[in-house]
């Protein structure tokens, strides 16, 4: 099995969601499941086949989160000397060649990725075109709206 790269944060917001669902939404549940069964007739239950469909997606996503911790390789971007180059869990300072726009990135794993916060998954284009560059580098993004030209103004690990 494959190796997930997973920030410190990120796996620290998995183990959060998987004591949840294990401690809150598991027990809600099963709740909701005795509830619908004291109400008699279950071949016409609305409110049982919901309480079940929604059991089926808390223990599969109990699994899933549980495969990916156990997969996973946790990378503290603080504890990074990668000389200044763009590696998994740096943070780069980016200025867009054509408009002049700055932006900051961090590189984290897919099921951390937010673009709102700035974190962009290591599978993304942008990702994959600076990994392994430095300050001063210009990256040539192959992006669904085309080629864009970004520079590499700071790579920080934080």
């Amino acid at each position: 099995m494959a190796t997930i790269p997973l920030t410190k944060r990120g796996a620290e917001k998995l183990k959060e969601e998987l004591q949840r669902l294990k401690t809150v939404e598991r027990q809600a549940v099963i709740q909701a499941i005795a509830e619908a069964r004291a109400q008699g007739d279950l071949s016409e239950n609305a409110e049982y086949e919901a309480a079940k469909d929604k059991q089926g997606f808390i223990e599969g996503r109990i699994l899933e989160i549980e495969g990916k911790l156990a997969a996973a390789q946790v990378i503290d971007p603080s504890s990074l000397d990668a000389g200044g180059r763009v590696v998994f869990g740096s943070t780069v300072d980016l200025e867009d060649e054509d408009s002049g726009a700055a932006v900051t990135y961090q590189i984290v794993g897919d099921d951390e990725a937010d673009l709102k916060l700035g974190l962009i998954s290591i599978s993304s284009p942008i990702a994959r075109a600076l990994i392994g560059k430095e300050a001063g580098d210009v990256a040539e993004v192959h992006a669904p709206g085309g080629v864009r030209h970004y520079e590499i103004v700071g790579v920080r690990y934080l």
